[in-house]
């Protein structure tokens, strides 16, 4: 049965599950309204809701939306549990990276995301009032998406949500978002998973083929089935505050480390839109978390930080204050049986680079093409076991960097703290060191080790198999506006020579595979034209070929493909079977 979003016009809203009433829904933020969204009950048979679903995704923020989403793009159907009745309260993550971006508009929700958000691409440290580094993340005339938006949580959820409306107007059913409705049990069998949802008025039992946890840092599967991160804490914690500003300060990220206004710590401050600055300051040691979140001991900082950048004379008020404590834990595995994880169900990352939301985002487009062929009987099982070490290998990179930001902001140790009391009183004569102050702000990660990749040709240039096809100016457009949910071959032919694909092509897969090819400007032919630069940074100059991955990282890559190549290439990234059942 399909249940559609529904809002709800009383200004209740419902506390978690389990609690018989519930609070005021969250104060208007700017331009933001938040909505209520009632829970409707699928129609059961004796408490149990008939049939099985191939997908059950339990948590509808922004990685559960993803994931649905991206499912939806492949055809296949999900239900969505989100404990909640509205979109997130707070603005929490609020830097979106291109890579997201990117597979953001692969969803069909890219227009609203910049239309509100504001792009950035530079930022600025400071060493007590000095600044020692200004740096600019990489740019260039090939792109056609910022480095960085800012954007509001609210709204990034809000926006997906209301993708998730019009894919349903369009497909009835096709997303089956419950509001106000967890997990309480979950039980494994020899198909699927047996659970129990729990909405305000009862319960009942749903099956699914597949669960797919999203439900957060406190993940109520992952303690279900008795697993825990690993990895590294720390004992830096930081405030976070949204505050309300008509500050016309550029959108950059900006740091200041050992401030006169707060000594020996760090304080970040980001723009945000709606006239929202967010505001992260580290505590001291001898500093109580619970007298530190006093609304006055807030605004005391607040004002004193307002008036040493001068802009004391703003009228502001706050919005929303939060605590965070520096981290980056992993499960060890993020396939369970028939139980897969993704965003911080399956991993904590420091906020220092802005890691967290954008792995998330990265797990739901790397486990959405996955989960829909494996859910569909396209595919083996065993793909999803490559979404697993896919992800942790890119958790491996993100944590490396993201901690050494985290261990430059918040310093474990003494020896850490005189580490980088040196290198920011030598980063204003000496800018070499100056980049050790340089946060690492995400970019797409490769796989480098994929068991999905084929060995290819050595081109003299280009993307290695594993790595994300990087983004092309076409004659016409984008390369990216040419890549679907499917599998592709792009085929760069820089003169009037074939590539001869024809034979091979024969015994491939058609239902997985798009052949996309490129011819040179002036040259006939081709679904697409580039200038010689694009055939030069792929290592085309005497053409190339190209297999990309439904997510858009490159699969294997040759000069001119083998016999059959292609077709085997293709059985190993997708881990094909013979027999498919219908889509649905």
């Amino acid at each position: 049965m399909n249940t559609s979003t529904v809002p709800v016009r009383d200004p209740v809203r419902a506390a978690r599950p389990g609690d018989a009433g519930g609070g005021p829904v969250p104060p208007p933020v700017g331009a933001f309204r938040y909505t209520r969204f009632e829970t409707v009950v699928p129609q059961l048979d004796d408490g149990v809701e008939p049939g099985r679903h191939r997908v059950v995704i339990a948590g509808g923020g922004p990685v559960g939306m993803a994931l649905a989403l991206g499912l939806a793009n492949h055809g296949v159907r999900s239900v969505v549990l989100e404990a909640d009745h509205t979109v997130c309260e707070g603005s929490r993550a609020i830097c979106v990276s291109r890579r997201s971006l990117e597979i953001i508009e692969r969803l069909g929700a890219l227009p609203a995301f910049l239309a509100k958000g504001l792009p950035w691409r530079a930022g600025r440290s400071f060493y007590k009032l000095d600044e020692v580094l200004r740096f600019e993340m990489p740019h260039d005339a090939r792109q056609k998406l910022p480095p960085m938006v800012n954007l509001e949580q609210y709204y990034i959820e809000q926006y997906l949500l209301d993708q998730i409306v019009r894919r349903n107007a369009a497909t009835p059913g096709l997303i089956d978002l419950r509001w106000g409705t967890s997990l309480s049990a979950l039980e494994e069998d020899g198909e699927g998973v047996t659970l129990q949802a729990t909405h305000a008025r009862g319960n009942y039992t749903l099956r699914a083929g597949w669960l797919a946890a999203c439900d957060g840092g406190q993940s109520f599967v992952r303690r279900s089935l008795g697993l825990a991160l690993e990895g590294a804490a720390y004992e830096g914690r930081y405030v976070i505050i949204d505050i309300e500003l008509a500050s016309t300060a550029p959108t950059e990220r900006r740091a200041w480390f050992d401030p006169p206004w707060n000594p020996g710590a760090t304080v970040l401050m980001h723009r945000q839109p709606d006239d929202i600055w967010r505001i992260d300051y580290q505590l001291r040691e001898c500093q109580s978390t619970e007298e530190a979140l006093q609304p006055a001991a807030v605004a005391a900082f607040v004002q004193r930080h307002l008036d040493a950048i001068g802009e004391g004379h703003l009228p502001w008020k706050p919005v929303w204050t939060s605590v965070y404590r520096a981290g980056a834990m992993t499960l060890d595995a993020y396939r369970h049986g028939h139980v897969v994880f993704a965003g911080n169900a399956a991993h904590a990352m420091p906020i220092f680079g802005v890691r967290g939301l954008n792995s998330g985002i990265d797990d739901a487009d790397n486990l959405a093409w996955k989960l829909a062929l494996v859910s569909r009987g396209r595919s083996h099982a065993a793909l999803l076991d490559s979404y697993s070490q896919e992800r942790i290998a890119a958790f491996r990179v993100n944590a490396e960097n993201a901690m050494r930001s985290t261990e430059f902001m918040s310093p474990p140790s003494r020896g850490f703290d005189l580490l980088r009391e040196a290198a920011l009183s030598l980063a204003l004569a000496h800018r070499g060191i100056a980049q050790l102050v340089n946060p690492r702000q995400t970019q797409a990660i490769g796989y480098g080790d994929s068991p999905l990749s084929s060995e290819g040709d050595l081109l003299p240039a280009g993307p290695l198999a594993g790595d994300v096809m990087p983004e092309q100016a076409l004659c016409e457009g984008h390369l990216t506006d040419h890549l679907g949910p499917f599998f592709t071959l792009l085929v760069l032919r820089p003169d009037a020579d074939r590539v001869a694909l024809d034979d091979d092509l024969a015994d491939v897969n058609a239902p997985l595979l798009r052949v996309l090819t490129l011819t040179r400007a002036g040259q006939p032919g081709g679904d697409a034209q580039a200038g010689a630069d694009v055939f030069a940074a792929l290592g085309a100059t005497q053409g190339a070929v190209y297999l990309l991955r439904p997510d858009g990282h490159v699969a294997a890559r040759w000069r001119r493909p083998p016999s059959g190549a292609v077709a085997r290439a293709l059985q190993r990234a997708a881990c094909t079977v013979e027999h498919t059942e219908p889509s649905r």
